[in-house]
């Protein structure tokens, strides 16, 4: 179906009534579903942010940049891993059940941080360290491209109709949560041991505790109920290619327009932005982390409340102030940003900016969802997120400090620009009313 259907009934109409007993087993679900997107996302952010304590460990200790660089590679080979995890579990959720993929992708993670935790090093089995390091790496990488698309079709699916935007925006707070969760272990753990002891044995406890939350995510996902039908997975085109590109490949397309540019900019203003600070704003490291913190709590917090906005005013309508106001403010807030001694200004203009952005990750899970028919809704939406992330999102502090090097820092902000631009243009093809997600499982 095209996405540029006619009109059909949908989340405009009167909410269905709700038993008190039924209302409480959904937004258990959503609670249990999203655990696990906290879970696995603190999983994969831990590496990033322990890895100057156990780089030495996995690498030759003759450079210490070497190391970094290498753990970085680790990293980023694992990022790469996301379009493979979206279409592998992508179809496993179509074929076999949201459930069952939900829970083969919290214990993937779960067994790569407990192997990780463990991990002999450099010195007791050479280079056999880095190579199982590496290995782990690909099948949390995996994990994680496929947990973004299966838990954002089940959070929309099982979501209270007519609150589906409200509900489906705790997957970014539990995402961003993950993310500030790690930094939390790692700063707590910093109070506690020294520096030696963090590079000796300390950087294994963060993985341990990892693999204990993802157990416990485990127990929680398997109380799921499953929302695929029977009828859907038995469709012969459940979850494969062919039947995804023959009759959607519109959608697949419009998604993959809008997740690129949503991808970009929310990379620019969370994990580039740190450094953007350091280096362009010249902030202190110290006061740049608290700035960081503060404004990743702020904008977890921020979810919600753009969430339900959608439920009011469209999903559409988000989309369209996303792309504009994007495109309008990229340029000024990060030039602003460039002329700011005071982290309190910083603070600002960071939230302003995350605030235009909210309108997209708030609603990202459902703004996809409600793209597709459920026999290829996972893996329309896990395949076209995890591409457009791994190609934009990925790639933007390498883009961003590859032009500061060249002495064109100023064309990245332009870049941002163009591709909110074409956010906007590519949500200008979105229906008024959405095509699918119109009924409860």
């Amino acid at each position: 179906m095209s996405v540029t259907a006619p009109p059909v009934a949908g989340e405009t109409a009167a909410p269905r009534a709700y038993t008190t007993e039924e209302k409480r087993h959904r937004i258990f679900a959503i609670m249990a579903a999203s655990s696990g997107n906290l879970v696995e996302w603190f999983d994969f952010y831990v590496y990033a942010f322990s890895a100057l304590y156990f780089a030495p460990s996995f690498f030759p200790k003759s450079d210490p940049t070497a190391q970094l660089l290498n753990t970085a590679g680790v990293f980023a080979a694992g990022f790469l891993m996301r379009p493979i995890g979206g279409w592998l579990f992508g179809r496993i959720a179509d074929r076999m059940g949201r459930k069952t993929s939900l829970l083969i992708s919290v214990a993937m993670m779960c067994g790569g941080s407990l192997v990780i935790a463990c991990l002999p090093t450099y010195a007791q089995i050479g280079a056999w360290a880095p190579f199982l390091l590496l290995v782990c790496r690909l099948f949390q990488g995996l994990s994680v491209g496929g947990e973004y698309g299966t838990t954002a079709t089940y959070m929309s699916e099982v979501a209270l109709r007519g609150q589906r935007g409200f509900f489906s925006s705790f997957q970014y707070v539990t995402l961003i949560g993950g993310q500030l969760l790690a930094v939390l272990v790692i700063v707590v753990m910093e109070q506690f041991l020294s520096e030696a002891e963090l590079k000796a044995w300390g950087w294994r406890i963060p993985f341990a505790i990892g693999a204990v939350a993802a157990v416990v995510a485990l127990l929680l996902r398997r109380t799921l109920h499953e929302t695929q039908t029977a009828e859907a997975k038995a469709n012969k085109e459940a979850g494969s290619m062919a039947g995804l590109f023959k009759h959607h490949k519109a959608a697949f397309f419009t998604v993959l327009g809008y997740t690129a540019g949503g991808s970009l900019i929310f990379y620019t203003f969370t994990t580039y932005m740190q450094k953007y600070l350091v280096n362009t704003v010249h902030l202190p490291i110290k006061t740049t982390s608290y700035v960081m913190t503060g404004a990743l709590f702020v904008y977890m917090c921020m979810q919600p409340v753009f969430g339900a906005l959608s439920d009011r005013i469209g999903r559409r309508n988000n989309m369209l102030l996303f792309g504009a106001l994007g495109a309008l403010a990229t340029v000024p807030i990060l030039t602003g940003l460039q002329h700011v001694t005071n982290p309190v200004a910083a603070f600002l203009l960071i939230i302003l900016a995350l605030a235009i952005v909210s309108f997209y990750t708030s609603i990202s899970g459902i703004v996809k969802a409600e793209m597709f028919p459920p026999e290829v809704r996972a893996l329309g939406v896990g395949l076209a997120y995890a591409v457009a992330n791994a190609l934009f999102g990925g790639s933007a502090e390498y883009v961003a400090l590859g032009l500061k090097s060249l002495g064109h820092e100023s064309a990245f902000y332009w870049y941002v620009t163009a591709m909110m631009v074409i956010a906007f243009a590519v949500s200008w093809r979105l229906p008024r009313q959405a095509s699918y997600l119109h009924h409860d499982h």
